[in-house]
Formats: C-alpha cells, sequence, structure tokens
C-alpha cells in the first residue's frame, strides 16, 4: 500500500546545497515565522542550526537573533 506524504511535516538535515529527508513529509517550518514551507519551495535554511526558512528575510532575522541584535 502506497503511503501518502500529504499534509505531514518533514523532518530534514540540511547540508550545503542540498537536504536529506529523515522522516517523509511535505513541508516543514519556518523557525522565524512559523509559516509552513513546501519542500519543493524550500530554498533557504541554517546547516549549523538545522533550521528551514521561508525567505531570506526570515534567515537574516534568525541570524540577527543569533547575534544578539534586535
Amino acid at each position: 500500500m502506497l503511503m501518502s506524504n500529504g499534509d505531514r511535516i518533514a523532518r530534514l538535515h540540511y547540508m550545503a546545497y542540498s537536504f536529506r529527508v529523515l522522516t517523509p513529509g511535505d513541508h516543514v517550518l519556518c523557525a522565524v515565522t512559523g509559516q509552513r514551507i513546501a519542500l519543493e519551495d524550500l530554498r533557504y535554511w541554517s546547516i549549523a542550526r538545522q533550521e528551514a526558512y521561508v525567505n531570506a528575510e526570515a534567515s537574516t532575522q534568525a541570524q540577527l537573533r543569533r547575534a544578539g541584535v534586535r
């Protein structure tokens, strides 16, 4: 029986230029905004923090928070 990954959060391992699916799903959540990101739309993540971001602005916000800048 085929299992659908629809409406399931995936667990990923983020690497340089790609990611590996650890737990199948169709999306991840942005670490800053909590927005749903379809795996085919995922373009921004942190290898060091193993976090996904919905866009470049969210990625920058995460970096600034980590640096202690508000």
